[in-house]
C-alpha cells in the first residue's frame, strides 16, 4: 500500500545520504571537557534534590551533538524508589518535581520468569530502573518516578490490532504457530506483563505532551503487526501510544523515530493496513542485512551497511532525520531508542560505540525538543548476556534525557 502524499515512502541508501548530508560530525570534545560537563550535571542534580525549582521554561540550548560521555556502570548499592500511580489526566502538577525528567516504570516489566538460556533479556527492565535510582535520574523520594495504573483497553488496542487478535491475546486462546512466530513462552503472567508494557508506553507518551520529554524504562515492540505478532513483540506499544495521542485531540501528526538495529516492521505494517500514513509517519534506520528478512515498507527506510561506525551512522541517520521532521512537521515524536546498534551487542549488525550511542541519543532529543517537539522514549531492543552492562547501555537514553530535560528549561 502506499503512503499519502503528506507522508512519502522513501528508502535511503548509505551512499546517497552520506552524499547530501549537511552536517558531519568530527569534532571532539577532550576527556576534561567530558568530566566537566558530567560534573556540572551531577551538581545540579544534587541541588534539585536539596531544592527544587522552575527553570527556566522554554530556553533552548543547543548541545554540540559530537559531545561523548563515559558509559557509567550500575552502582553496587541499590536505592528504593516509589512511584506514583497515575492514568489518563492524573499525573497533575501537584505530583511534579521542575528540573527532573518524568521516568516511567511498572513491576510487571521483569515478572515474568523465563527458561534458562532464553535469549530475550526479561530481566534487564527493573534493572533499568534501579540504575536510574541509583545514578540520581529517579529521584530517591520517586517524585518523578510514575506508574501505569491498568491495562489499555480493547478500544485503544483495537486502533492498532485487529479486535480477534487482541481478543486472542487478552484470553490465551494464540494458536501453537503464532505463540512460536513471537518467540516466548506464553503465560497469564506474560499477557499481564504485555499490557502494561503498552499502558506504561502510552502514558510516557501522555506525560511529554504535557512536560515536552519523557522516557520508559521498556517498550518498543515494533515487530508486533496488525494481526499477530513478531520477534518477542506480541502488542505494538509504539502505535497504540501514537493513535492514542491522536484519538485524545492532543496532536494530529506523530512520528515514530526508529532506531533499533531491527526494522520495525510491525509498526509500518500496522500504519499502512489501517491507513493512517497522513496521520502517522514510520521512520525507522536499521540495518539492512539483519531481522526481519521480509520488510515492511515504511515512509522512509534508511538502510544502514554492515558494521558501520559511529561518524558515517550520525551523519547518515542525522540528515535523514532532519530531513523526515522538515518534511511531516510532527506535533509529537515516539522513539525508539533500540541499543543493539552498538558493537558488543548479540544481535546487532551494526559497530556503534557506547560512546557513538551518547551521541545519537543528545542529537534525536536535541533536535525535536529544539524544534520545539516534544518527545517520548523508549528503550527498544539490545541483547547481551551481562544484564548489568545492558541496562546501562539503556540507561543512555535516560542520563541523556535527564541531561536535555535540565539544558532545555523544561
Amino acid at each position: 500500500m502506499s503512503s499519502s502524499p503528506n507522508a512519502p515512502a522513501r528508502s535511503s541508501s548509505p551512499q546517497t545520504l552520506a552524499r547530501g548530508a549537511s552536517e558531519r560530525y568530527d569534532e571532539r570534545s577532550s576527556v576534561a571537557d567530558d568530566i566537566a560537563r558530567a560534573m556540572a550535571l551531577k551538581r545540579v542534580m544534587m541541588m534539585m534534590h536539596a531544592r527544587p525549582e522552575v527553570s527556566a521554561r522554554g530556553r533552548r540550548v543547543h548541545r554540540s551533538l559530537t559531545t561523548t560521555t563515559p558509559a557509567s556502570t550500575t552502582p553496587a548499592t541499590t536505592t528504593t524508589t516509589k512511584s506514583t500511580s497515575v492514568d489518563d489526566d492524573d499525573d497533575d502538577d501537584a505530583t511534579f518535581v521542575p528540573g527532573f525528567v518524568p521516568v516511567v516504570h511498572h513491576e510487571t516489566y521483569s515478572a515474568v520468569t523465563l527458561p534458562r538460556g532464553h535469549r530475550f533479556p526479561m530481566g534487564v527492565f527493573e534493572l533499568i530502573h534501579q540504575t536510574c535510582a541509583n545514578e540520581g535520574v529517579v529521584r530517591a523520594d520517586g517524585s518523578n518516578a510514575y506508574a501505569p495504573k491498568r491495562a489499555p483497553t480493547n478500544e485503544a488496542l483495537e486502533r492498532a490490532h485487529c479486535a480477534t487478535y487482541v481478543a486472542a491475546v487478552r484470553s490465551s486462546t494464540l494458536s501453537a504457530k503464532a505463540v512460536r512466530e513471537i518467540g516466548l513462552p506464553w503465560s497469564d503472567a506474560l499477557v499481564r506483563r504485555t499490557l502494561m508494557e503498552v499502558s506504561g508506553t502510552m502514558l510516557t507518551t501522555r506525560l511529554a505532551l504535557k512536560r515536552g520529554l519523557a522516557v520508559n524504562t521498556a517498550g518498543g515492540t515494533h515487530h508486533a503487526n496488525y494481526d499477530r505478532g513478531s520477534g518477542y513483540c506480541i502488542l505494538n506499544d509504539l502505535c497504540t501510544s501514537a493513535f492514542d495521542a491522536i484519538a485524545s485531540g492532543a496532536v494530529k501528526k506523530v512520528m515514530i523515530v526508529d532506531l533499533d538495529v531491527h526494522q520495525g516492521d510491525g509498526t509500518a505494517g500496522i500504519v499502512n493496513a489501517t491507513r493512517r500514513n497522513s496521520e502517522v509517519y514510520t521512520f525507522s534506520a536499521h540495518a539492512s542485512s539483519n531481522f526481519p528478512a521480509r520488510k515492511e515498507k515504511s515512509s522512509r527506510d534508511v538502510e544502514l551497511a554492515r558494521g558501520l561506525r559511529d561518524d558515517e551512522y550520525l551523519s547518515i541517520v542525522s540528515a535523514a532525520l532532519r530531513e523526515s521532521i522538515e518534511e511531516f512537521q510532527p506535533q509529537l515524536i515516539i522513539y525508539d531508542a533500540g541499543v543493539d546498534v552498538t558493537e558488543n551487542d548479540t544481535l546487532g549488525h551494526l559497530s556503534l560505540s557506547v560512546e557513538g550511542l551518547y551521541r545519537r541519543e543528545r542529537m534525536v532529543l536535541d533536535t525535536a525538543l529544539g524544534a520545539g517537539i516534544p518527545l517520548a522514549g523508549v528503550v527498544g531492543g539490545g541483547y547481551s548476556p551481562d544484564l548489568e552492562e545492558l541496562a546501562s547501555r539503556h540507561c543512555v537514553l535516560h542520563r541523556v534525557a535527564q541531561e536535555m530535560f535540565v539544558d532545555h528549561g523544561l
